[in-house]
């Protein structure tokens, strides 16, 4: 087989695998089709390691193997032993390797860069390459920095209280600023493999230093608006080392994932009635707020037991439960099902509400009523059973103060102010 023919087939294949990725972001946006998403984002990767590996450039296959072996081997003992309610940490973690690849693939290509291809003659690196590696190290470093610490904030290995450093804003426009000018100076300077060298690493350092300190002033509530933008960043960075690797495959897949993540977030904050850009800049999640000055409204608190909850609700028509982080903590869908399956044997009728931002990552709330087997005719987004509130006899609401406290309309005291 000659060797065009063999670029051909390599171009053909992965469109096929870009084809089917689209294929897997639209069967993933409905928890109906979400399995045959999966199938299709499976087949597709397939198709993209399968068509890499025949690649005839590559001399040794040894590496090769022993990375997929132990990476596999992680991964699916990851898989097999992780609890639903952990999933949050689970993707920022992985979120953090992909930012960690995509900076080690850059830092590769500028070291050795005649094994990839991008030096002229005179053994300088192509501008357009030098862009490249730049910018993808710049993202895949912040993405790296910053999911570490989302993880260490989900996982509880750190307070998910904000952390507010005082003048943060001017410290990280700063350093946005001192980035910028780096990765133009390194782009526009011949810089060949063995001289320049400096520039990259504090690019690479600063980026780290960066992705830290955006992510440490956000709390909890913004944290899934944080999992969905680091998301974004690894989309990005994957697709910036795609053009460095020339591997269309990668190049397809990071803008895919970097436009859905970043399309995701918006929605995420316009749910949250938050600004896009201030919750990303650390401007959320800890307003420096001023203490109550005790004139707030004293009105009395209504309790009941759970016998009472029992009689309304067994009593009612219609009942719609809002889960929210609470319950993941609980560990309660399971005991939530039961409940809602005894009052469908009364007749009642039974639905979700799953407000956008509950939990601690996008869909966290549709995993673990999927996980408790809740029938997906009965999950409705907000968009979709907002109206119906006024017509219910019972909300039931379980766990989502951060998605139901109507004083986090006003009182920017509140942990959660800005929400709902």
């Amino acid at each position: 087989m000659s060797e065009q023919n063999i670029v051909d087939i390599t171009a053909i294949a992965y469109l096929i695998a870009g084809v089917l990725f689209v294929l897997a972001l639209r069967g993933l946006s409905s928890p109906e089709s979400s399995r045959k998403g999966n199938f299709y984002g499976m087949l597709g990767m397939a198709i993209a390691i399968v068509t890499t590996l025949l690649n005839p450039q590559i001399v040794s296959y040894t590496w090769i193997l022993i990375a997929l072996v132990v990476g596999g081997g992680i991964g699916l003992v990851i898989a097999s032993r992780i609890a639903m309610t952990a999933m949050p940490q689970l993707v920022a973690a992985f979120h953090s390797l992909v930012g960690l690849a995509a900076v080690l693939v850059a830092a590769a290509a500028f070291l050795l860069p005649e094994n990839f291809g991008v030096v002229d003659a005179m053994g300088n690196i192509f501008m357009a390459s030098r862009i490249e590696m730049a910018l993808g190290a710049a993202i895949g470093a912040i993405t790296f920095s910053g999911s570490v610490i989302a993880f260490a904030k989900l996982n509880g290995n750190m307070s998910g209280a904000p952390i507010m450093l005082p003048g943060r804003h001017v410290i990280n426009a700063a350093i946005a600023i001192a980035i910028f000018g780096l990765i133009a100076f390194f782009s526009i300077d011949e810089v060949s493999a063995t001289g320049g060298g400096d520039i990259m690493w504090i690019i690479i350092g600063l980026s780290f230093l960066i992705g830290f300190l955006i992510i440490i002033p956000i709390g909890g509530a913004d944290m899934p608006v944080v999992v969905s933008m680091l998301n974004s960043y690894s989309g990005w960075a994957a697709a910036g080392i795609g053009f460095t690797l020339q591997n269309n495959a990668l190049i397809i897949t990071g803008s895919l994932v970097g436009s859905s993540g970043a399309i995701l977030s918006y929605i995420m904050c316009a749910a949250m009635n938050r600004s896009f850009i201030s919750v990303i800049l650390g401007g959320f999640g800890g307003e420096d707020a001023v203490a109550g000055s005790g004139e707030l409204e004293t009105r009395p608190v209504k309790q009941g037991a759970a016998e009472d909850a029992a009689f309304i609700m067994k009593n009612a028509s219609s009942v719609i439960i809002v889960p929210g982080y609470g319950m993941a903590v609980a560990q309660a869908q399971h005991a939530l099902r039961e409940m809602c399956d005894l009052l469908k044997e009364e007749g009642v009728s039974v639905k979700y509400a799953i407000h956008p931002v509950a939990g601690r990552m996008p869909g966290h709330m549709n995993v673990l009523l999927a996980e408790a087997n809740v029938s997906y005719d009965e999950v409705f987004e907000l968009e979709d059973i907002n109206s119906e509130f006024s017509a219910t006899d019972v909300a039931f609401v379980i766990g989502a103060n951060d998605v139901t406290n109507p004083a986090a309309k006003t009182d920017k005291t509140s942990a959660i102010y800005g929400m709902p």
